[in-house]
């Protein structure tokens, strides 16, 4: 997989002749409550033109993405479908009349918009939709960290705790999305008088152990902090929990850790002694032990993640449709 950026400006038949050679032509958008990440792409998981979007109402946020899209089909070819992965909550369930929708999100302006729909409206093609963490998953599973298993979570710790959860190959979907954010861990002997940020459950994992939480608690960013202070310890802990709370629910493979705390590298070697603690030798695998150092792994990709996985939606979502070849 390569990144290669352009300004996108071909023309003619060659143009579209490479296209259908790289498997076609995606639109991917990486919606984010901070800024819009709108790419052209190809199969062969090249991103060929790119435009980041501050994010502000719906309706100037989604008339800016679509003109994007526009102006870089109408240069490179029609677009073969459309990937959005999207901050949340969003409606899965494409029974639902609400499929596609963004649901109860805290970001003003943004409940129940209809995000999937208006871009499917403009230009008739496939649209693959899902939330940005599973997104990410797939595109760690496809060209990152996670490509040689079958079953992955990705996690990101950031300026909330999001998690992604892929099984055989596909993101699980259920009820709505997993909400991986939101577990409650055992309180570190340290933590006790931190209520925690999270405003709808105070001391969930992501009301612990997020960026703003590390904030709250200790008045720095975990990078701020010296080796010695006690956040080290608190942060790897809960985030050691959270790891094997996923080992005896959902059995991954492997789980990919991203995101801006993650940033920090000597966080990770901290966070798998913790998950072998709180499994306190339950689960007797190699990949627990020996192994932990490829069970546990910092994700590949970056903050290029979540455009290609948006990417990746388009392309199963191609795929998906009828009468389109399937990939071998």
């Amino acid at each position: 997989m390569r990144i290669v950026v352009s300004n996108g400006r071909s023309q003619g038949s060659a143009a579209e002749s490479d296209m259908a050679d790289a498997g076609g032509l995606f639109g991917a958008v990486e919606a984010g409550g901070t800024k819009f990440v709108v790419a052209l792409g190809n199969g062969r998981g090249e991103i060929l033109a790119e435009e980041r979007i501050p994010t502000a109402d719906p309706v100037s946020t989604l008339a800016a993405t679509r003109a994007f899209l526009e102006q870089k089909s109408s240069e490179l070819g029609a677009l073969t479908a459309i990937g959005i992965a999207s901050f949340g909550p969003v409606e899965l369930d494409k029974s639902s009349p609400d499929y596609g929708f963004i649901g109860q999100t805290p970001k003003a302006g943004w409940k129940r918009t209809d995000i999937a729909g208006v871009l499917a409206r403009v230009f008739g093609c496939p649209i693959g939709f899902d939330t940005d963490v599973n997104a990410a998953a797939l595109a760690e599973h496809r060209w990152g960290a996670a490509r040689d298993v079958a079953n992955l979570v990705y996690l990101t710790i950031g300026t909330g705790i999001g998690g992604g959860v892929v099984v055989g190959g596909v993101p699980i979907h259920g009820l709505m999305h997993p909400e991986i954010g939101h577990i409650y861990p055992r309180r570190h002997p340290l933590d006790t008088g931190f209520e925690g940020v999270c405003p709808f459950h105070r001391d969930c994992v992501e009301g612990l152990a997020s960026g703003p939480a590390i904030l709250a608690r200790s008045g720095a960013s975990l990078g701020e902090l010296g080796e010695s202070h006690p956040q080290w310890e608190i942060e790897a802990d809960y985030l050691g929990q959270l790891c094997a709370q996923l080992v005896v629910t959902v059995s991954p493979q492997r789980i990919v850790m991203g995101g801006g705390v993650m940033s920090q590298s000597r966080l990770l070697p901290l966070i798998r002694p913790r998950l072998r603690h709180w499994l306190s030798g339950y689960i007797d695998r190699r990949e627990l032990q020996s192994g932990i150092g490829r069970y546990v792994v910092a994700a590949e990709l970056g903050d290029r993640a979540g455009v290609l996985g948006a990417l990746v939606l388009a392309m199963d979502a191609a795929e998906q449709a009828p009468g389109v070849a399937r990939r071998n």
